[in-house]
């Protein structure tokens, strides 16, 4: 999740760098820097490596960790591009200003409320008459496209291929990516991790819900061609002594997107096109997102795709630990049986040192990721190490943080945030009322 400390045109701040050099303290194998815009353009407090100016910045991060660390951990940066989408509009404004009235609106309109006049009506009084009737009427007089954009706020699609800028995408991106991924480089990164996963424009293009005709949409062949030619980009210009890195979906868990067999083949293609490491995640899709309110923007992780991305202990009798794994062990055994022996990540519900080892001596994954637990408890990996298990504080997996995370307000957990507020040096969120870091392990000797 993205913890909300950048500044409003995306850079790094000392609370991003305190962050992660809390996380650090703990000394895991691997820190993933949060998913960071690969544009330069404005996008709210969410770090972006869309231009040089950024790099002094991540610079200062990337050393941050390692002296936290003693050179211990490595660092990644998560690499994301994402389209446009906007709040939902009230009923009046959207009818007012942004409805094109066509002469099919006004016949629909007609056979909707069985008044005639409506087929000669001017636009004006369309609009007019929209934005009176209920709910059930309206969407019976527009597409489905216009009513998703009353009731849930406009958003682009990759397959929008009627606007330039979207149908440029394949030309645009691999070179975006790639730049990206230089600045990573020259700010001392050791790798990327290419954002493929969730509601995003990659792994927008290798949905099923992927529709374009230009040769990049339709079969799997066409979906993963962009991802593939993003990939080979970025290996071009980081070269070998960088990891890259991908996560994507192992299942869209949304009606008519990909599933596990796309899965399968996208990950053979894209390890065969020389990755270092392929990370599983599921689901976290707008198309089953939760209405949002009006004046709010839709988010993807309110529907069950949501669910199954970041599952909770409000759950279903499967209950929340460890329900992707099984993606990630086929895949595993795809890549295996391809003779492409790259290492598989997991994530989504682990939080025991116990659940995380059985995974992997059972062969269902390599590497096990951990965001939620390592928010509760970033020492938890040196506690492990140093058998002080007894001493590790348990993420309670209520989604907490994933509700701050919602509001793009600063993440925390609630198992840490009250502790010890008036601490000397501590920062605290606009409110006063939160801490942004964990307090310092205080060993039990």
């Amino acid at each position: 999740m993205v913890p909300w400390r950048a500044t409003a045109d995306g850079f790094v701040t000392d609370d991003v760098v305190a962050w992660y050099h809390r996380f650090a303290q703990g000394r895991p194998g691997v820190v993933v820097v949060e998913a960071t815009g690969i544009r330069d353009i404005p996008s709210g407090p969410l770090l972006r490596i869309g231009a040089d100016r950024f790099v002094d910045g991540l610079r200062r991060l990337t050393e941050a960790v390692r002296d936290a660390s003693g050179g211990e951990t490595r660092l990644f940066i998560q690499l994301i591009d994402f389209l446009s989408i906007k709040r939902r509009p009230p009923k009046e404004k959207f009818f007012a200003r942004f409805l094109a009235v066509e002469p099919r609106h006004k016949q629909a309109l007609a056979e909707a409320t069985g008044e005639d006049n409506w087929r000669d009506a001017g636009d004006a009084d369309v609009r007019a008459r929209l934005a009176e009737l209920d709910d059930d009427t309206v969407r019976q007089v527009l597409s489905q496209r216009e009513w998703e954009d009353l009731a849930y706020g406009y958003r682009e699609r990759v397959w929008d291929t009627h606007l330039p800028h979207i149908a440029e995408l394949p030309k645009v991106l691999p070179g975006l990516f790639a730049d990206a991924a230089e600045r990573a480089s020259q700010a001392g990164f050791d790798g990327v991790e290419l954002h493929y996963a969730h509601a995003y424009t990659m792994a927008s293009f290798l949905s099923a819900l992927n529709t374009r005709d230009d040769g990049y949409g339709g079969s799997r062949e066409n979906r993963v061609r962009l991802p593939l030619e993003v990939i080979a980009a970025v290996r071009d210009r980081v070269g070998r002594d960088r990891a890259v890195g991908a996560r994507y979906l192992g299942d869209d868990v949304i009606a008519g997107g990909s599933h596990l067999e796309d899965a399968l083949y996208f990950g053979r293609r894209m390890g065969e096109a020389g990755l270092d490491y392929l990370s599983v995640s599921k689901g976290g899709k707008f198309e089953d997102a939760k209405q949002p309110k009006v004046g709010e923007a839709a988010y993807p992780y309110t529907g069950q795709s949501g669910y199954e991305c970041m599952p909770t202990i409000y759950s279903d009798e499967r209950g929340p630990f460890g329900r992707n794994v099984p993606l990630a062990a086929a895949i595993k055994a795809e890549l295996t049986g391809a003779g492409i022996g790259i290492p598989v990540v997991t994530a989504g519900g682990i939080g025991t040192f116990e659940q995380a080892e059985e995974i992997l001596a059972s062969g269902e994954a390599d590497i096990i990721a951990t965001a939620r637990q390592s928010l509760a408890d970033p020492d938890w990996f040196l506690k492990a190490r140093l058998g002080r298990g007894d001493e590790v504080r348990r993420c309670e997996f209520t989604n907490y943080c994933e509700a701050l995370d919602q509001k793009h307000k600063p993440v925390t957990c609630k198992l840490w945030d009250r502790v010890a507020l008036d601490e000397p040096g501590i920062s605290l969120d606009p409110t006063g009322r939160r801490r942004l870091v964990a307090p310092a392990w205080k060993r039990n000797d």
